[in-house]
């Protein structure tokens, strides 16, 4: 891929970062929606700031890890008739996909979160609920950085099907 190859490695690379990422917050929503059970139940508490950071952590966790589960095919796929084609033709079919769906949707989904994030973060948007957390402009903030995450991601995944696509051999 020559000159290619260092920028698909650090494409790759970010997708990881936020991939792992995601997981630490996994983790952390695990413990946070435990506590509230536990405070809930075994002690009659109740915290709308803390159920909100599930909502808030629940939103990250999707926005990070979609450029990771692309990464790593973990996304939805329709392998009824693919499965059946050959390795390059299935490649041509990523790179068809990824040019006519894929990266319009990331294009999509970054021209229609832009206003909404900079009317948020113009507002310093907060909470609407007495006791909620203030900052909900740095969640909404993900949308955008999600779609770049997913465009990045899509484009080294585009560029590697091109390459399969267009070596010689079967197909």
């Amino acid at each position: 891929m020559g000159l290619t190859a260092p920028a698909l490695r650090w494409a790759d690379a970010i997708s990881e970062l936020a991939g792992r990422l995601a997981a630490l917050m996994a983790i952390a929503l695990v413990g946070l929606v435990f506590g509230l059970v536990v405070a809930r139940y075994g002690l009659g508490l109740g915290s709308v700031a803390a159920q909100e950071a599930v909502l808030w952590l629940h939103a990250a966790i999707f926005l990070l890890g979609l450029a990771y589960a692309l990464r790593h095919g973990a996304h939805v796929r329709v392998d009824v008739f693919s499965q059946r084609w050959s390795p390059r033709a299935q490649a041509w079919v990523e790179v068809v996909a990824g040019l006519l769906l894929l990266l319009p949707f990331c294009l999509f989904m970054l021209a229609m979160s832009w206003d909404y994030v900079a009317a948020s973060w113009s507002a310093r948007e907060g909470s609407r609920d007495p006791g909620g957390l203030p900052g909900w402009y740095l969640v909404k903030a993900l949308l955008p950085v999600s779609a770049l995450l997913l465009m990045l991601q899509g484009v080294a995944g585009i560029l590697r099907a091109l390459a399969r696509a267009r070596t010689p051999g079967e197909g």
